[in-house]
């Protein structure tokens, strides 16, 4: 969980610096930024010159900002759980923990109920026996989360995630 609130933080930090130099702007360009000059410059005179001579390279700038802000809208929206298929499950997770209580340094796990079935997710180091995690999940564990949650007939789909 702490990745998630470092991205929000980071997301914040970069949203809020963003919008205030946004609202300098709007202010500036509308002259109304309090105790300046209406013409007072923000560019040196040759910059100045140029862009008005070329505008295109604005152009580009407000592209490349607004491809910037659509791919921080999509990362927040995924920190936020967003786009993510079902809801959480506790009991399914905690019987994954406890079926799975042998495996040293199980990093994360989960069980999501969505509409086409179970989803299990599991995080394992390198130095795990992954034939005793994958046959634990396909003999018994997930057959008695199935059971917990749903039915017998429920498919399941397990992500198993190898940390080096």
């Amino acid at each position: 969980m702490r990745q998630y609130a470092g991205n929000r933080v980071g997301l914040a930090i970069v949203g809020g610096l963003l919008l205030v130099l946004g609202g300098y702007a709007w202010l500036r360009g509308h002259d109304q930024f309090f105790g300046l000059s209406p013409t007072a410059k923000v560019l040196p005179g040759r910059a100045h010159r140029s862009l008005a001579e070329d505008p295109w390279p604005l152009w580009f700038l407000a592209l490349g900002m607004l491809i910037l802000a659509l791919v921080a809208l999509r990362w927040l929206l995924l920190c936020l759980g967003w786009g993510r298929r079902g809801t959480q499950n506790g009991t399914g997770t905690a019987m994954l923990f406890v079926g799975l209580k042998g495996v040293d340094g199980l990093g994360k796990a989960g069980v999501r109920v969505a509409e086409d079935g179970l989803r299990l997710g599991l995080t394992c180091p390198a130095a795990a026996d992954m034939g005793s995690v994958v046959g634990k999940l396909d003999q018994d564990i997930v057959g008695r989360i199935r059971r917990e949650v749903r039915d017998d007939e429920t498919p399941a789909v397990v992500r198993l995630h190898v940390r080096r």
